[in-house]
Protein backbone atom coordinates (compact mmCIF):
# COMPACT_ATOMS: atom_id res chain seq x y z
CA UNK A 1 0.00 0.00 0.00
CA UNK A 2 2.67 2.41 0.30
CA UNK A 3 4.78 1.59 -2.28
CA UNK A 4 1.68 2.25 -4.30
CA UNK A 5 1.16 5.07 -2.76
CA UNK A 6 4.52 6.30 -2.87
CA UNK A 7 4.57 5.41 -6.82
CA UNK A 8 1.03 7.42 -7.96
CA UNK A 9 2.81 10.26 -5.42
CA UNK A 10 5.93 10.47 -7.76
CA UNK A 11 3.78 9.97 -10.80
CA UNK A 12 1.75 12.81 -9.93
CA UNK A 13 4.95 15.12 -9.52
CA UNK A 14 6.22 14.10 -12.54
CA UNK A 15 3.25 15.36 -14.46
CA UNK A 16 4.02 18.59 -12.74
CA UNK A 17 7.19 18.84 -13.67
CA UNK A 18 6.35 18.60 -17.01
CA UNK A 19 3.90 20.97 -17.50
CA UNK A 20 5.90 23.47 -15.51
CA UNK A 21 8.81 22.24 -17.92
CA UNK A 22 6.77 23.38 -20.96
CA UNK A 23 5.99 26.61 -19.54
CA UNK A 24 9.17 28.28 -18.62
CA UNK A 25 7.50 31.82 -18.31
CA UNK A 26 5.33 30.88 -15.53
CA UNK A 27 8.33 30.31 -13.33
CA UNK A 28 8.28 32.87 -10.70
CA UNK A 29 9.06 36.59 -10.98
CA UNK A 30 11.75 37.74 -8.42
CA UNK A 31 10.88 38.85 -4.90
CA UNK A 32 12.39 41.95 -4.04
CA UNK A 33 10.91 42.34 -0.48
CA UNK A 34 12.00 39.86 1.30
CA UNK A 35 11.24 36.20 0.97
CA UNK A 36 7.82 34.65 2.45
CA UNK A 37 8.86 33.09 5.60
CA UNK A 38 8.83 29.39 5.77
CA UNK A 39 8.03 26.80 8.62
CA UNK A 40 10.77 25.35 9.69
CA UNK A 41 11.16 21.63 9.28
CA UNK A 42 12.82 19.49 12.12
CA UNK A 43 14.12 16.37 10.71
CA UNK A 44 11.49 14.59 11.74
CA UNK A 45 9.61 16.42 8.77
CA UNK A 46 13.00 16.04 6.69
CA UNK A 47 12.47 12.41 6.95
CA UNK A 48 8.26 12.25 6.48
CA UNK A 49 8.70 13.85 3.20
CA UNK A 50 10.49 11.45 0.68
CA UNK A 51 7.79 10.63 -1.19
CA UNK A 52 7.21 13.56 -3.07
CA UNK A 53 10.51 12.97 -4.96
CA UNK A 54 10.49 12.40 -8.57
CA UNK A 55 13.19 11.71 -11.25
CA UNK A 56 13.01 12.26 -14.99
CA UNK A 57 11.80 9.20 -16.96
CA UNK A 58 15.40 6.95 -18.01
CA UNK A 59 16.80 8.96 -15.24
CA UNK A 60 19.32 5.99 -14.13
CA UNK A 61 18.97 5.98 -10.01
CA UNK A 62 15.68 4.88 -8.37
CA UNK A 63 13.71 6.87 -5.95
CA UNK A 64 12.84 5.57 -2.60
CA UNK A 65 16.12 3.90 -2.43
CA UNK A 66 16.85 3.23 1.38
CA UNK A 67 20.07 5.06 2.87
CA UNK A 68 22.28 3.70 5.97
CA UNK A 69 20.64 4.34 8.87
CA UNK A 70 22.27 4.17 12.56
CA UNK A 71 21.94 5.12 16.36
CA UNK A 72 24.72 6.94 17.28
CA UNK A 73 27.97 7.44 14.40
CA UNK A 74 27.98 7.81 11.08
CA UNK A 75 31.20 7.50 8.93
CA UNK A 76 30.58 7.95 4.83
CA UNK A 77 33.31 7.93 2.53
CA UNK A 78 34.72 7.04 -0.48
CA UNK A 79 36.44 3.66 0.88
CA UNK A 80 34.24 1.27 2.54
CA UNK A 81 37.86 0.55 4.30
CA UNK A 82 38.26 4.16 5.27
CA UNK A 83 34.56 4.24 6.79
CA UNK A 84 35.45 1.11 8.41
CA UNK A 85 38.50 2.32 10.19
CA UNK A 86 36.79 5.80 11.07
CA UNK A 87 33.80 3.57 13.02
CA UNK A 88 36.30 1.38 14.57
CA UNK A 89 37.60 4.86 16.16
CA UNK A 90 34.60 5.99 17.16
CA UNK A 91 33.78 2.89 18.70
CA UNK A 92 36.88 2.79 20.91
CA UNK A 93 35.52 5.58 22.45
CA UNK A 94 37.05 8.03 19.95
CA UNK A 95 35.51 11.52 18.77
CA UNK A 96 34.55 12.87 15.04
CA UNK A 97 37.51 14.30 14.87
CA UNK A 98 39.40 11.39 15.78
CA UNK A 99 37.64 9.33 13.02
CA UNK A 100 38.09 11.55 10.51
CA UNK A 101 41.61 11.93 11.06
CA UNK A 102 41.28 7.80 11.19
CA UNK A 103 39.57 8.04 7.64
CA UNK A 104 41.80 10.59 6.18
CA UNK A 105 45.39 8.20 6.55
CA UNK A 106 43.37 5.15 5.87
CA UNK A 107 41.80 6.54 1.97
CA UNK A 108 45.86 7.26 1.60
CA UNK A 109 46.15 3.67 1.60
CA UNK A 110 42.48 2.10 0.50
CA UNK A 111 41.53 5.10 -2.19
CA UNK A 112 45.17 6.04 -3.34
CA UNK A 113 43.76 8.00 -6.53
CA UNK A 114 42.55 11.00 -4.60
CA UNK A 115 42.87 10.34 -0.57
CA UNK A 116 47.04 11.28 0.08
CA UNK A 117 49.51 12.49 2.51
CA UNK A 118 51.05 13.94 -0.41
CA UNK A 119 48.45 16.53 -0.99
CA UNK A 120 46.34 18.70 1.04
CA UNK A 121 42.54 19.35 1.85
CA UNK A 122 40.10 21.62 3.94
CA UNK A 123 38.65 20.33 7.62
CA UNK A 124 35.18 21.95 8.92
CA UNK A 125 34.63 21.04 12.14
CA UNK A 126 31.77 21.62 14.69
CA UNK A 127 31.93 20.64 18.25
CA UNK A 128 28.38 19.81 20.29
CA UNK A 129 29.03 22.80 22.25
CA UNK A 130 28.38 24.87 19.65
CA UNK A 131 32.25 26.07 18.66
CA UNK A 132 32.92 25.91 14.81
CA UNK A 133 36.42 26.18 12.76
CA UNK A 134 37.87 25.33 9.71
CA UNK A 135 41.61 24.51 9.06
CA UNK A 136 43.01 25.01 5.70
CA UNK A 137 45.68 22.26 4.87
CA UNK A 138 45.74 23.46 1.02
CA UNK A 139 49.43 22.93 -0.51
CA UNK A 140 51.71 25.90 -1.19
CA UNK A 141 53.43 26.90 -3.67
CA UNK A 142 57.09 25.95 -3.29
CA UNK A 143 59.77 29.14 -2.73
CA UNK A 144 61.18 28.23 -6.18
CA UNK A 145 57.98 28.72 -7.77
CA UNK A 146 56.94 31.56 -10.51
CA UNK A 147 54.38 33.28 -12.24
CA UNK A 148 55.03 32.11 -15.49
CA UNK A 149 56.66 28.90 -14.79
CA UNK A 150 54.48 26.96 -17.05
CA UNK A 151 54.33 29.01 -20.22
CA UNK A 152 57.08 28.53 -22.78
CA UNK A 153 59.22 30.54 -25.24
CA UNK A 154 56.37 31.16 -27.86
CA UNK A 155 53.78 32.06 -24.79
CA UNK A 156 52.20 28.97 -24.94
CA UNK A 157 50.39 26.82 -21.80
CA UNK A 158 52.60 23.70 -21.26
CA UNK A 159 51.51 20.82 -19.27
CA UNK A 160 53.86 20.91 -16.96
CA UNK A 161 51.72 22.02 -14.16
CA UNK A 162 49.56 18.89 -14.36
CA UNK A 163 51.77 15.76 -15.06
CA UNK A 164 55.25 15.47 -13.43
CA UNK A 165 58.07 16.22 -11.03
CA UNK A 166 57.14 20.47 -11.73
CA UNK A 167 53.17 19.83 -10.85
CA UNK A 168 53.16 19.78 -7.45
CA UNK A 169 52.47 22.36 -4.06
CA UNK A 170 54.38 21.64 -0.95
CA UNK A 171 51.78 18.72 0.78
CA UNK A 172 50.11 19.75 4.03
CA UNK A 173 47.30 16.53 4.08
CA UNK A 174 50.19 15.30 7.43
CA UNK A 175 50.25 18.45 8.84
CA UNK A 176 46.69 19.44 8.70
CA UNK A 177 45.29 15.81 9.94
CA UNK A 178 47.81 16.12 12.96
CA UNK A 179 46.82 20.15 13.47
CA UNK A 180 43.31 18.74 14.24
CA UNK A 181 43.93 15.65 15.87
CA UNK A 182 46.01 18.14 18.34
CA UNK A 183 43.56 20.39 18.62
CA UNK A 184 40.13 19.02 19.06
CA UNK A 185 40.84 15.27 18.75
CA UNK A 186 40.75 13.02 21.89
CA UNK A 187 43.28 10.00 20.79
CA UNK A 188 46.93 10.01 19.88
CA UNK A 189 48.12 10.12 16.86
CA UNK A 190 49.57 6.51 17.11
CA UNK A 191 45.97 5.46 18.03
CA UNK A 192 43.81 6.90 15.20
CA UNK A 193 46.81 5.90 12.47
CA UNK A 194 46.21 1.77 13.97
CA UNK A 195 43.95 1.38 10.62
CA UNK A 196 45.66 3.26 7.89
CA UNK A 197 49.00 0.91 9.11
CA UNK A 198 47.05 -1.71 9.09
CA UNK A 199 45.66 -1.76 5.53
CA UNK A 200 49.22 -0.70 4.39
CA UNK A 201 50.94 -3.40 6.25
CA UNK A 202 48.94 -6.64 5.85
CA UNK A 203 47.20 -5.87 2.91
CA UNK A 204 43.57 -5.48 1.83
CA UNK A 205 42.01 -7.34 -0.99
CA UNK A 206 41.40 -5.74 -4.34
CA UNK A 207 38.08 -5.58 -5.80
CA UNK A 208 37.16 -4.97 -9.42
CA UNK A 209 36.24 -1.46 -9.10
CA UNK A 210 39.76 -0.65 -7.60
CA UNK A 211 41.68 -2.94 -9.95
CA UNK A 212 39.59 -0.57 -13.25
CA UNK A 213 40.23 2.32 -11.63
CA UNK A 214 44.09 1.65 -11.78
CA UNK A 215 44.03 -0.47 -15.38
CA UNK A 216 42.03 3.43 -16.27
CA UNK A 217 44.99 5.19 -15.07
CA UNK A 218 47.62 3.51 -16.71
CA UNK A 219 49.19 6.55 -18.27
CA UNK A 220 49.12 8.32 -15.18
CA UNK A 221 51.36 5.72 -13.05
CA UNK A 222 53.54 3.83 -15.40
CA UNK A 223 55.72 6.52 -16.18
CA UNK A 224 56.86 7.10 -12.83
CA UNK A 225 57.79 4.42 -10.26
CA UNK A 226 54.45 3.91 -8.88
CA UNK A 227 54.04 0.82 -11.61
CA UNK A 228 56.15 -1.35 -9.62
CA UNK A 229 53.44 -1.49 -6.99
CA UNK A 230 50.14 -1.02 -9.02
CA UNK A 231 50.85 -2.48 -12.19
CA UNK A 232 53.40 -5.76 -10.94
CA UNK A 233 54.23 -7.45 -13.84
CA UNK A 234 53.24 -5.07 -16.37
CA UNK A 235 49.63 -5.69 -15.34
CA UNK A 236 47.04 -3.41 -13.44
CA UNK A 237 46.50 -5.36 -9.98
CA UNK A 238 44.09 -7.87 -10.17
CA UNK A 239 40.88 -8.47 -8.90
CA UNK A 240 41.16 -10.75 -5.66
CA UNK A 241 44.98 -9.65 -5.10
CA UNK A 242 46.18 -8.42 -1.83
CA UNK A 243 47.65 -4.96 -2.33
CA UNK A 244 50.74 -4.38 0.79
CA UNK A 245 52.34 -1.16 0.81
CA UNK A 246 55.60 -1.68 2.21
CA UNK A 247 56.86 1.88 2.25
CA UNK A 248 54.20 3.10 2.59
CA UNK A 249 53.24 1.60 6.16
CA UNK A 250 57.03 2.39 7.46
CA UNK A 251 56.25 6.20 6.28
CA UNK A 252 52.89 6.12 7.92
CA UNK A 253 54.58 4.26 10.91
CA UNK A 254 57.62 6.50 11.08
CA UNK A 255 54.49 9.56 11.29
CA UNK A 256 52.42 7.76 14.00
CA UNK A 257 55.82 7.59 16.17
CA UNK A 258 57.12 10.80 15.76
CA UNK A 259 54.36 12.96 14.69
CA UNK A 260 54.60 15.44 11.37
CA UNK A 261 57.83 16.10 11.67
CA UNK A 262 59.25 12.78 10.20
CA UNK A 263 56.96 13.83 7.14
CA UNK A 264 58.43 17.48 6.84
CA UNK A 265 61.94 17.73 8.53
CA UNK A 266 63.24 13.87 8.50
CA UNK A 267 63.55 10.53 6.21
CA UNK A 268 59.69 10.89 4.59
CA UNK A 269 60.78 14.58 3.66
CA UNK A 270 64.48 13.48 2.39
CA UNK A 271 62.91 11.10 -0.03
CA UNK A 272 60.84 13.67 -0.61
CA UNK A 273 62.64 16.10 -1.90
CA UNK A 274 64.98 13.16 -3.41
CA UNK A 275 62.19 12.23 -6.05
CA UNK A 276 61.73 15.99 -6.94
CA UNK A 277 65.79 16.29 -7.28
CA UNK A 278 65.82 13.47 -9.65
CA UNK A 279 62.85 14.59 -12.12
CA UNK A 280 63.68 18.06 -11.66
CA UNK A 281 60.89 19.50 -9.64
CA UNK A 282 61.55 22.18 -7.08
CA UNK A 283 60.39 21.14 -3.70
CA UNK A 284 63.11 21.86 -0.92
CA UNK A 285 63.25 20.63 2.25
CA UNK A 286 62.98 24.03 3.66
CA UNK A 287 59.87 24.59 1.71
CA UNK A 288 58.90 21.66 3.89
CA UNK A 289 59.99 23.03 6.63
CA UNK A 290 58.09 26.15 6.96
CA UNK A 291 54.49 24.39 5.98
CA UNK A 292 52.00 25.21 8.35
CA UNK A 293 48.29 24.44 8.16
CA UNK A 294 45.88 27.17 9.06
CA UNK A 295 42.67 28.05 11.38
CA UNK A 296 40.01 29.79 9.56
CA UNK A 297 36.84 31.19 10.56
CA UNK A 298 33.84 29.56 8.79
CA UNK A 299 31.99 31.32 5.95
CA UNK A 300 28.32 31.19 7.99
CA UNK A 301 24.82 32.31 6.17
CA UNK A 302 21.52 31.34 6.22
CA UNK A 303 18.74 30.11 3.69
CA UNK A 304 15.42 30.79 4.64
CA UNK A 305 15.91 29.65 8.46
CA UNK A 306 19.23 27.20 7.91
CA UNK A 307 22.47 28.11 9.05
CA UNK A 308 25.38 26.92 6.55
CA UNK A 309 28.90 26.68 7.76
CA UNK A 310 31.12 26.26 5.13
CA UNK A 311 34.83 26.67 3.83
CA UNK A 312 36.51 30.03 3.68
CA UNK A 313 39.41 31.21 1.31
CA UNK A 314 41.69 30.02 0.04
CA UNK A 315 38.74 27.73 -0.54
CA UNK A 316 36.09 29.39 -2.73
CA UNK A 317 34.09 27.02 -2.25
CA UNK A 318 31.85 28.40 0.45
CA UNK A 319 31.61 32.36 -1.04
CA UNK A 320 30.19 30.85 -4.13
CA UNK A 321 27.58 28.83 -2.70
CA UNK A 322 26.75 31.68 -0.07
CA UNK A 323 26.41 34.08 -2.93
CA UNK A 324 24.54 32.00 -5.15
CA UNK A 325 22.19 30.76 -2.49
CA UNK A 326 21.84 34.35 -1.40
CA UNK A 327 20.54 35.07 -4.80
CA UNK A 328 18.08 32.01 -4.96
CA UNK A 329 16.72 33.01 -1.91
CA UNK A 330 14.81 36.14 -3.81
CA UNK A 331 13.26 33.62 -5.71
CA UNK A 332 10.55 32.02 -3.04
CA UNK A 333 9.29 29.47 -3.67
CA UNK A 334 11.89 28.21 -5.93
CA UNK A 335 10.38 26.49 -8.97
CA UNK A 336 10.15 22.38 -8.80
CA UNK A 337 13.24 20.65 -9.40
CA UNK A 338 13.56 19.41 -12.79
CA UNK A 339 11.94 22.10 -13.98
CA UNK A 340 12.79 24.88 -16.69
CA UNK A 341 12.12 27.16 -14.05
CA UNK A 342 14.34 25.67 -11.55
CA UNK A 343 17.27 25.00 -14.20
CA UNK A 344 17.46 28.48 -15.72
CA UNK A 345 17.43 29.55 -11.85
CA UNK A 346 20.52 27.96 -10.81
CA UNK A 347 22.25 28.25 -14.32
CA UNK A 348 22.19 32.47 -14.05
CA UNK A 349 22.98 32.25 -10.08
CA UNK A 350 26.02 29.49 -10.96
CA UNK A 351 27.13 32.20 -13.65
CA UNK A 352 27.04 35.03 -11.35
CA UNK A 353 28.60 33.37 -8.05
CA UNK A 354 31.30 31.83 -10.91
CA UNK A 355 32.09 35.03 -12.13
CA UNK A 356 33.16 36.65 -8.88
CA UNK A 357 34.81 33.99 -8.05
CA UNK A 358 37.06 33.57 -10.41
CA UNK A 359 38.22 37.73 -10.46
CA UNK A 360 38.42 38.28 -6.85
CA UNK A 361 39.02 35.36 -4.43
CA UNK A 362 42.63 33.80 -4.07
CA UNK A 363 44.89 33.36 -0.82
CA UNK A 364 44.13 35.90 1.85
CA UNK A 365 47.34 36.17 2.78
CA UNK A 366 48.29 37.69 -0.62
CA UNK A 367 44.76 39.12 -1.78
CA UNK A 368 42.58 41.54 0.06
CA UNK A 369 38.98 39.12 -0.22
CA UNK A 370 36.00 40.72 -0.67
CA UNK A 371 34.01 38.38 1.44
CA UNK A 372 31.61 40.67 2.82
CA UNK A 373 30.09 41.72 -0.50
CA UNK A 374 30.36 39.08 -2.04
CA UNK A 375 28.13 37.03 0.80
CA UNK A 376 26.07 40.02 1.87
CA UNK A 377 21.88 39.52 0.78
CA UNK A 378 21.79 42.78 -0.39
CA UNK A 379 24.53 42.03 -3.19
CA UNK A 380 22.84 39.40 -4.16
CA UNK A 381 19.55 40.70 -4.44
CA UNK A 382 21.09 43.57 -6.91
CA UNK A 383 22.64 40.23 -8.90
CA UNK A 384 19.07 38.89 -8.61
CA UNK A 385 17.21 41.83 -10.31
CA UNK A 386 19.43 41.17 -13.48
CA UNK A 387 18.02 37.79 -13.70
CA UNK A 388 15.74 37.75 -17.13
CA UNK A 389 13.55 35.03 -16.19
CA UNK A 390 12.72 34.11 -19.70
CA UNK A 391 16.48 34.83 -21.39
CA UNK A 392 19.83 33.10 -20.70
CA UNK A 393 22.98 35.94 -19.86
CA UNK A 394 25.94 35.32 -22.18
CA UNK A 395 29.27 34.66 -20.95
CA UNK A 396 32.22 34.38 -23.22
CA UNK A 397 32.56 30.88 -24.54
CA UNK A 398 35.70 28.80 -25.61
CA UNK A 399 37.05 25.03 -25.68
CA UNK A 400 37.76 23.84 -22.48
CA UNK A 401 39.62 20.34 -21.50
CA UNK A 402 36.90 17.61 -19.21
CA UNK A 403 36.46 17.39 -16.04
CA UNK A 404 38.11 15.67 -13.44
CA UNK A 405 36.52 14.34 -9.93
CA UNK A 406 40.03 13.02 -8.51
CA UNK A 407 39.60 14.56 -5.08
CA UNK A 408 37.77 12.88 -2.23
CA UNK A 409 34.62 14.20 0.62
CA UNK A 410 34.18 12.63 3.84
CA UNK A 411 31.58 13.21 6.83
CA UNK A 412 31.92 12.15 10.09
CA UNK A 413 28.97 12.18 13.11
CA UNK A 414 29.84 11.47 16.50
CA UNK A 415 27.39 10.04 19.48
CA UNK A 416 28.55 13.07 21.18
CA UNK A 417 27.01 15.74 18.57
CA UNK A 418 30.31 16.32 17.30
CA UNK A 419 30.55 16.56 13.32
CA UNK A 420 33.29 17.05 10.96
CA UNK A 421 33.16 16.98 7.16
CA UNK A 422 36.39 16.86 5.30
CA UNK A 423 37.71 17.36 1.56
CA UNK A 424 41.10 16.06 0.68
CA UNK A 425 42.56 16.04 -3.18
CA UNK A 426 45.70 15.21 -5.32
CA UNK A 427 44.35 17.21 -7.84
CA UNK A 428 44.01 15.03 -10.58
CA UNK A 429 43.53 11.10 -10.57
CA UNK A 430 46.77 9.92 -8.57
CA UNK A 431 48.24 13.38 -8.70
CA UNK A 432 51.07 14.24 -11.30
CA UNK A 433 51.72 10.71 -11.49
CA UNK A 434 55.00 11.15 -9.44
CA UNK A 435 55.40 8.33 -6.69
CA UNK A 436 58.08 9.07 -4.03
CA UNK A 437 60.32 6.22 -3.74
CA UNK A 438 60.72 5.03 0.14
CA UNK A 439 57.67 7.12 0.88
CA UNK A 440 55.14 4.47 -0.69
CA UNK A 441 52.78 7.73 -2.11
CA UNK A 442 51.95 10.05 -4.69
CA UNK A 443 52.04 13.49 -5.43
CA UNK A 444 49.59 16.00 -6.20
CA UNK A 445 49.61 18.26 -8.73
CA UNK A 446 47.74 21.38 -7.41
CA UNK A 447 49.86 23.89 -9.03
CA UNK A 448 47.23 23.67 -12.14
CA UNK A 449 45.05 25.31 -9.66
CA UNK A 450 46.44 28.94 -10.06
CA UNK A 451 46.10 30.69 -12.76
CA UNK A 452 48.98 28.97 -14.47
CA UNK A 453 48.91 31.69 -17.26
CA UNK A 454 45.73 33.76 -15.98
CA UNK A 455 42.93 34.40 -18.78
CA UNK A 456 43.73 30.42 -19.98
CA UNK A 457 41.43 27.71 -18.74
CA UNK A 458 42.90 24.86 -16.26
CA UNK A 459 42.52 21.34 -16.58
CA UNK A 460 38.62 21.77 -14.71
CA UNK A 461 37.90 24.84 -17.45
CA UNK A 462 38.42 27.34 -14.74
CA UNK A 463 39.20 30.99 -16.41
CA UNK A 464 40.77 33.00 -13.32
CA UNK A 465 42.33 36.10 -12.78
CA UNK A 466 45.79 37.98 -11.20
CA UNK A 467 44.16 37.03 -7.73
CA UNK A 468 45.05 33.58 -8.26
CA UNK A 469 48.26 33.92 -9.78
CA UNK A 470 51.31 32.06 -8.89
CA UNK A 471 53.32 33.09 -6.04
CA UNK A 472 56.05 31.57 -3.73
CA UNK A 473 54.50 30.53 -0.78
CA UNK A 474 50.99 31.07 -1.85
CA UNK A 475 47.97 29.06 -1.30
CA UNK A 476 46.22 28.09 -4.93
CA UNK A 477 42.19 28.47 -5.11
CA UNK A 478 39.98 25.75 -4.65
CA UNK A 479 36.51 24.22 -4.94
CA UNK A 480 36.68 22.42 -1.98
CA UNK A 481 33.83 23.07 -0.05
CA UNK A 482 33.36 20.78 3.00
CA UNK A 483 29.52 21.98 4.54
CA UNK A 484 27.93 21.54 7.78
CA UNK A 485 23.97 22.56 7.82
CA UNK A 486 22.08 23.69 11.20
CA UNK A 487 18.60 23.31 11.10
CA UNK A 488 16.45 26.58 12.16
CA UNK A 489 16.08 25.83 16.36
CA UNK A 490 20.46 25.37 15.53
CA UNK A 491 20.48 21.60 15.75
CA UNK A 492 22.91 19.75 13.72
CA UNK A 493 21.07 18.31 10.05
CA UNK A 494 23.35 17.53 7.69
CA UNK A 495 27.21 17.01 7.01
CA UNK A 496 28.38 17.11 3.43
CA UNK A 497 31.31 17.66 0.49
CA UNK A 498 32.12 16.83 -2.81
CA UNK A 499 34.60 16.24 -5.00
CA UNK A 500 35.02 17.33 -8.84
CA UNK A 501 36.82 20.47 -9.38
CA UNK A 502 34.01 23.15 -9.83
CA UNK A 503 31.37 20.91 -9.79
CA UNK A 504 31.88 20.82 -6.27
CA UNK A 505 30.31 23.76 -5.15
CA UNK A 506 27.27 22.94 -7.59
CA UNK A 507 26.67 19.40 -6.21
CA UNK A 508 27.53 20.46 -2.62
CA UNK A 509 24.58 22.78 -2.87
CA UNK A 510 21.77 21.07 -4.81
CA UNK A 511 22.08 18.06 -2.33
CA UNK A 512 21.46 20.66 0.22
CA UNK A 513 18.41 22.17 -1.49
CA UNK A 514 17.06 18.89 -2.97
CA UNK A 515 16.99 18.66 1.16
CA UNK A 516 16.17 21.51 2.52
CA UNK A 517 13.97 23.39 -0.19
CA UNK A 518 12.51 20.11 -1.82
CA UNK A 519 11.92 18.33 0.66
CA UNK A 520 14.01 15.09 -0.63
CA UNK A 521 15.33 12.40 1.55
CA UNK A 522 18.96 11.97 1.60
CA UNK A 523 19.06 8.99 -0.28
CA UNK A 524 16.71 10.62 -3.12
CA UNK A 525 18.92 14.26 -2.54
CA UNK A 526 22.17 12.12 -3.48
CA UNK A 527 19.98 10.11 -6.64
CA UNK A 528 19.04 13.13 -8.02
CA UNK A 529 20.05 14.97 -11.25
CA UNK A 530 22.53 17.22 -10.89
CA UNK A 531 23.40 20.64 -13.16
CA UNK A 532 26.50 22.50 -13.05
CA UNK A 533 27.78 26.17 -15.05
CA UNK A 534 30.77 28.24 -14.18
CA UNK A 535 30.22 31.05 -16.33
CA UNK A 536 33.20 30.26 -18.39
CA UNK A 537 32.91 28.12 -20.36
CA UNK A 538 29.19 29.45 -20.98
CA UNK A 539 27.45 25.89 -21.15
CA UNK A 540 24.89 24.25 -18.53
CA UNK A 541 25.59 21.03 -18.05
CA UNK A 542 23.16 18.14 -17.09
CA UNK A 543 23.67 14.33 -16.52
CA UNK A 544 22.63 12.19 -19.20
CA UNK A 545 18.78 11.39 -18.90
CA UNK A 546 18.96 14.09 -16.27
CA UNK A 547 16.47 16.66 -18.02
CA UNK A 548 13.29 15.58 -20.15
CA UNK A 549 13.95 16.27 -23.85
CA UNK A 550 11.15 19.39 -23.07
CA UNK A 551 13.01 20.76 -20.28
CA UNK A 552 16.49 20.87 -22.48
CA UNK A 553 14.36 21.89 -25.49
CA UNK A 554 12.99 24.99 -23.46
CA UNK A 555 16.43 25.62 -22.05
CA UNK A 556 17.70 26.02 -25.56
CA UNK A 557 15.03 28.45 -26.76
CA UNK A 558 15.95 30.60 -23.65
CA UNK A 559 19.68 31.19 -25.35
CA UNK A 560 20.98 28.61 -22.94
CA UNK A 561 24.01 26.44 -24.33
CA UNK A 562 23.02 22.79 -23.15
CA UNK A 563 25.26 19.80 -22.72
CA UNK A 564 25.25 16.63 -21.21
CA UNK A 565 28.50 15.13 -18.79
CA UNK A 566 28.52 11.91 -17.51
CA UNK A 567 28.85 12.32 -12.98
CA UNK A 568 28.64 15.68 -12.19
CA UNK A 569 30.47 15.51 -8.66
CA UNK A 570 30.95 13.20 -6.10
CA UNK A 571 28.83 13.75 -2.56
CA UNK A 572 29.04 11.68 0.56
CA UNK A 573 26.68 12.91 3.00
CA UNK A 574 24.68 12.38 6.18
CA UNK A 575 21.67 13.77 7.72
CA UNK A 576 19.71 13.67 10.96
CA UNK A 577 16.60 11.90 11.17
CA UNK A 578 14.64 10.89 13.98
CA UNK A 579 16.07 8.09 16.08
CA UNK A 580 19.68 8.75 14.54
CA UNK A 581 21.32 9.41 11.07
CA UNK A 582 20.99 8.58 7.54
CA UNK A 583 24.04 8.12 4.97
CA UNK A 584 24.71 7.61 2.02
CA UNK A 585 28.16 7.82 -0.54
CA UNK A 586 28.00 8.89 -4.27
CA UNK A 587 25.97 6.51 -5.75
CA UNK A 588 27.92 7.77 -8.74
CA UNK A 589 31.21 6.08 -7.55
CA UNK A 590 32.13 3.83 -4.83
CA UNK A 591 32.44 4.19 -0.92
CA UNK A 592 30.83 3.13 2.34
CA UNK A 593 28.41 4.48 4.73
CA UNK A 594 29.06 2.94 7.98
CA UNK A 595 27.72 3.51 11.46
CA UNK A 596 26.72 1.90 14.66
Amino acid sequence: MRESLHRSRAALLSTLLFVAACHPAASPAPAHPPAPALEPRDATRVAEAAALAAFPGGWRFPVGVKPTESEHAMVVSNSKLASDAGIEILKAGGNAVDAAVATGFALAVTYPSAGNIGGGGFMNIRMADGRSMTLDYREMAPGASSRDMYVDASGKLTNKSTVGYLASGVPGSVAGMNEALKKYGSMTLAQVMAPAIRYAEKGFMVDSVFSRGIEGARRAITPFEGKAVFFPGGEAVKTGSLLVQPDLARTLKLIAANGPKAFYEGAIADSLVAEEQRGGGIITKDDLRRYKPEWRTPIKSTYRGYTLLAMPPSSSGGITMTEAMNILENFAPLPPAGSVGYAHLLAESYRRAFMDRNSKLGDPAFVKNPLNELTSKAYAKTLAAQIDLHHASKTPAFDTRAEGTQTTHYSVVDNFGNAVATTTTLNGGFGSGVWVRGGGFFMNNEMDDFAAQPGTPNMFGLVQGEANAIRPGKRMLSAMDPTIVLDPQGKLLMVTGAAGGPTIITATMEVILNVIEHHMTLADAMRAPRLHHQALPDALRFEPNGMSAAVVDSLKAMGHTVTSQNGLANVNSILRVPGGWHGVYEPRSVGGAVGY
